[in-house]
């Protein structure tokens, strides 16, 4: 059975670190960088990408290691956004080879989307209560061990 899933040590020493567990002394820290924006994506997708990044530069949140999974969101946010044009365009209900109303294969697409959106949106702090969860300080102010909430 699975727990929870560990909070990054800049978090916890952030925060307080309440569990006053061992902090990983050795954890990653990769330098805050904008990577680029995949060729692959679809212009919403792209649109989506520059939009976010720029964000996420700013508050120092993104690394070159987190090129995959804002690709995956955008990627999402694309297909999402061409589903929902399809949706206004034919609405939620279509008619099947048969005469029969059914709903529209897009609005399983937008919301399958939108799953995967939501699941990557709190990875990145995108969502209120997801950024509640969060510390962004300028990479020069980051403690990983100087103090800031922690207890031996």
């Amino acid at each position: 059975m699975r727990g929870r899933r560990p909070k990054p040590t800049r978090i916890k020493a952030l925060t307080g670190n309440p569990g006053k567990r061992p902090l990983n002394a050795h954890e990653p820290r990769p330098e805050p960088s904008l990577p680029e924006c995949p060729p692959e994506l679809s212009p919403a997708a792209q649109r989506e990408w520059a939009r976010l990044a720029g964000e996420l530069s700013k508050l120092n949140l993104i690394t070159n290691l987190d090129r995959g999974a804002l690709a995956t969101y955008c990627g999402a946010y694309g297909m999402w956004a061409e589903a929902m044009e399809q949706i206004q365009k034919y609405g939620t209900m279509v008619k099947s080879p048969t005469g029969f109303p059914i709903q529209s294969p897009y609005l399983s697409i937008a919301n399958r989307q939108a799953e995967i959106m939501m699941r990557i949106a709190s990875e990145f702090g995108f969502t209120p209560a997801s950024r509640s969860r969060i510390s962004a300080l300028p990479q020069d102010q980051l403690p990983l061990f100087g103090g800031a909430g922690q207890e031996n």
